[in-house]
């Protein structure tokens, strides 16, 4: 579960954005695993996979992962699933209240360094090199291996992107140290009565920027916003608008900045432009995107499949319509995916892949879906299905689909530090603190000095 899901809870585009909602949800994506590497120490890998010896014995499994007791019940849930399954093997959650994922991987290689005993732990794309970098975590290549054809039936229903970034992002070493579950991308989820009321054209899947300002125009003159801009939550409010122009925040390999960009400065321009004609709220302030959302006051907010349960919440599925994030050169979304690894001080490594497997099956990413899970399946038969698009928004079938032209986030060993720079140089640049070229010159500067 990759949130109850993935968000930011204080978020003002989405009253709870992604990394919030994966703070309070352990970020749960239950079920939709797909193919992760990451590097750890091969010595620690097994020759051949461990397999329990004492036949009926129950095993209990420790599970941490990024959040705290209030998100208990639906880790429950899940484990009752896959209890029936496997009577013999019981999975005790413990939630961590770090706040983020830097302060989650140091929390976890203490506890581990002073004693404590996790066999399995939860970490999104925000945090899998840190986890790797921390030399936490088992190979499951043995594993794999020994169960081929199951894996080998996931893997052919993954989008093959996916596949190729956790690859890529994931095996620093070429072992396989996460199976990774569902994955966000980010849209706009729209009150198709504000764009009626106003006279807004809203598209039925792609707009440009400027359509969107156009929109907001109208929307403004009779008496709304279109949408909350920001500055604190980057997965959803700065990464879209700077690929949507072809700018990132830094190179495919996370090793370079390229956060100064013309095309990055031309975004937060745009973006400080719509600031500034009154189409947004000032950020900063109290705005409560989902209530003015369900009062006919706000136009859209963001977010990714974590927003649906709100908009099931508030009843308001069959007045929203989901389009892609408004372009200027192409269509473009950051993506992120959970990672589910054993670790290297588990005593019940077996039993640990056993879960993992389960995981990756059909009824378990069916299951999650069903049950209302916040991020979009891995298996593509499941994100594509009524189990996924029964009871959300018209559009709901764009979520998945934007992993054709998604982006991973870029998540480098040092995330705290990269994030916190490119908070700050993109709140300078939106709200005209600095001029957005100098703001996004010392925002690349420090960016790449942490890297």
């Amino acid at each position: 579960m990759e949130s109850v899901e993935n968000t930011t809870a204080g978020s003002p585009d989405a009253g709870m954005s992604r990394r919030r909602l994966l703070q309070l949800m352990g970020t749960a994506a239950v079920a939709v695993p797909a193919l992760g590497s990451l590097g750890a120490n091969a010595a620690a890998a097994p020759s051949a996979p461990r397999r329990r010896a004492a036949s009926g014995e129950t095993v209990e499994l420790n599970l941490a992962y990024l959040g705290d007791a209030n998100q208990q019940a639906t880790w429950e849930a899940l484990f009752a699933e896959f209890n029936k399954a496997n009577p013999d093997i019981k999975i005790k959650a413990t939630g961590l209240a770090a706040g983020n994922w830097g302060n989650y991987v140091s929390t976890v290689a203490t506890q581990i360094a002073g004693g404590a005993k996790y066999d399995i732990v939860y970490v999104a794309t925000e945090g899998q090199r840190l986890f790797t970098s921390k030399n936490l975590l088992l190979p499951l290549d043995d594993y794999i291996a020994a169960d081929q054809e199951a894996i080998d039936d996931y893997y052919a229903d993954v989008p093959a992107n996916l596949l190729e970034w956790t690859q890529k992002y994931g095996s620093p070493d070429g072992q396989t140290y996460f199976i990774p579950g569902g994955y966000n991308t980010v849209v706009m989820y729209c009150n198709v009565e504000v764009f009626e009321a106003a006279g807004a054209t809203l598209p039925e899947k792609d707009w440009t920027w400027d359509e969107f300002y156009e929109a907001g125009v109208k929307i403004k003159e009779n008496g709304g916003y279109i949408y909350p801009l920001g500055s604190d939550f980057p997965f959803v409010q700065t990464m879209p608008w700077l690929l949507t122009n072809g700018a990132s925040t830094m190179d495919a390999d996370w090793a370079t900045a390229t956060y100064n960009s013309p095309e990055a400065v031309e975004a937060a321009e745009f973006v400080k432009k719509c600031i500034d004609d009154g189409l947004s709220p000032v950020p900063g302030g109290e705005f409560d995107g989902l209530a003015q959302l369900s009062d006919g006051k706000l136009g859209a907010i963001a977010g990714g499949r974590w927003v649906t349960g709100d908009i099931r919440r508030l009843e308001l599925v069959d007045k929203i319509r989901i389009v892609n994030w408004p372009t200027k050169t192409g269509n473009g979304s950051p993506i992120g995916w959970d990672g589910w690894p054993i670790m290297k001080s588990s005593d019940h490594p077996d039993e640990a892949w056993q879960f993992l497997k389960w995981l990756t099956t059909t009824e378990a990413s069916v299951y999650y879906a069903e049950q209302g899970g916040t991020n979009i399946p891995a298996r593509t038969s499941v994100a594509t299905s009524e189990s996924f698009l029964a009871d959300a928004p018209a559009g709901s079938e764009l979520l998945p689909a934007a992993v054709e032209y998604a982006t991973p986030i870029p998540s480098p060993d040092n995330l705290p530090e990269v994030e916190a720079a490119v908070n700050d140089g993109w709140t300078a640049a939106i709200t005209g603190n600095q001029d957005a070229q100098e703001a996004l010159d010392a925002a690349n500067e420090a960016i790449q000095a942490v890297l």
